[in-house]
């Protein structure tokens, strides 16, 4: 029972102001390239979740030294070609699959066979989309035709460049080629389909060789190998965790949000596109530049009606982890919500298109699901009086989030599963609805 989190009333009207955790996405990447920077750098606001610790933990195997207290997190950088590869080296991604495919894109040197696990979940992913690539780099992964953890990684002397198209706009698979080709002469030359660009602004930030040409639905990107600044960060919050926030006070009555010092990077916020498309007006103010990312603070009201939308797939990169919480609000939605091409959220660390659907289902909301798409017919009126059981989500802590928002805007009585999933990006969580309902 420990476990399990019980909701039984909605929560009263709110005026509030507060932090958001680090951003996930950032704290793993400056971690990442610190580790293979030249010198000390230094972070603020590090993400302390699972996932997070998980990048420390498998960069100390790799031979980093990383000092940690409550206030930073230091890391002594190696250099480009600085890991100590040992035999019979073993790396546990946990539940992160941000990690396992950057880190995979930094082994690609490595002498020796290592072997890169996960959990349960993330071993259920597909991690072709980053043997293709890499094999091209040089690397050999066995067993030959395997395509989810647990795999083993062997790295070459002969790394060369590469000519890459990455066609799912998916951030991971692009950041861990421009990782990789940090470790081969020559210049790597990259397509890649809209995503998010945190590792381009890094790359920019630390003085690495980068060259991009944007155009409307992609990027084209050449990186050339060179030596690495060290970089002291004030970690940003995250949008991502912070949109649960944001509906949470989109869907209760009378209440306000502000949200302090949030990154707002053009590629994160679709979710804030959707929204106020539906109906809500989601404010930026104190808008700034810090280290090349965009970040604001976050002003919300509660919002009486809601429109439904036929969402464009362009849309799709940037609000791809908060298409949960998006479907929340088109349950409350006037008519018929659509939303096309989101075969990728079934590639996250649950089947989450399909969970999603199921979960508005037992709340009474309609929806006609395919393939890669999903009509959510809305109900204005939605108020829920009746017991929900939600477990076997394999422990996404997404889904965990949107249950326990759902609970409280609508009412019911929930008995939601797996409260530690909450710790792979968002342990703070609980801590924060706390804070509203004081």
């Amino acid at each position: 029972m420990n476990n399990t989190i019980f909701i039984n009333s909605k929560i009263n009207s709110f005026n509030k102001t507060i932090y958001i955790s680090g951003d996930k996405s950032l704290s793993i990447r400056w971690a990442l390239m610190a580790s293979i920077a030249i010198g000390k750098s230094r972070a603020f606001n590090l993400l302390n979740s699972d996932d997070v610790k998980s990048t420390i933990k498998i960069l100390r195997q790799l031979g980093v030294n990383i000092f940690k207290n409550k206030n930073y997190c230091e890391i002594n950088g190696r250099g480009i070609d600085g890991f100590k590869f040992k035999k019979n080296l073993q790396l546990n991604a946990g539940n992160s699959g941000t990690l396992a495919r950057l880190i995979a894109g930094l082994l690609i040197r490595s002498p020796y066979k290592i072997k890169l696990i996960g959990d349960k979940s993330l071993s259920r992913r597909d991690f072709k989309r980053v043997i293709e690539p890499l094999k091209k780099f040089g690397a050999t992964f066995y067993p030959k035709n395997r395509y989810c953890l647990p795999l083993y990684i062997k790295g070459t002397e002969y790394i060369r460049p590469i000519n890459y198209e990455e066609k799912k706009g998916s951030a991971q698979c692009k950041s861990l080629v421009m990782l990789a080709s940090l470790l081969s002469p020559g210049t790597t030359k990259i397509k890649a389909k809209k995503s998010r660009n945190h590792t381009e602004i890094l790359f920019k930030k630390l003085n690495i060789p980068i060259k991009i040409k944007s155009l409307k639905n992609y990027d084209f990107i050449e990186v050339s190998s060179s030596n690495i600044d060290c970089l002291n960060y004030k970690i940003p919050g995250d949008i991502s965790s912070s949109a649960f926030f944001i509906v949470l006070t989109l869907l209760s009555k009378n209440s306000k949000l502000i949200i302090k010092n949030v990154n707002i990077n053009p590629t994160r916020v679709g979710v804030i596109k959707i929204l106020n498309k539906m109906g809500a007006k989601i404010k930026f103010k104190n808008l700034k530049i810090y280290m090349g990312e965009k970040i604001a603070d976050i002003h919300v009201k509660s919002c009486n009606k809601f429109k439904s939308i036929n969402c464009s797939p362009v849309l799709n990169s940037s609000a791809i982890d908060e298409f949960l919480i998006i479907f929340l609000v088109s349950a409350k939605a006037s008519g018929t919500s659509t939303f096309r091409k989101l075969g990728e959220l079934n590639q996250k660390e649950s089947p989450r298109l399909n969970i999603g659907s199921k979960i508005l289902n037992q709340m009474g909301i309609k929806t006609i699901l395919k393939k890669d798409s999903i009509k959510i017919i809305g109900n204005p009126n939605l108020n829920l009086d009746k017991s929900f059981k939600i477990k076997n989500f394999y422990k996404d802590h997404r889904v965990f989030m949107m249950c326990v928002i759902a609970a409280l805007v609508f009412g019911g009585k929930w008995r939601i599963n797996d409260k530690d999933s909450i710790n792979s990006s968002f342990p703070d969580f609980l801590n924060k609805i706390k804070i509203l309902k004081k």
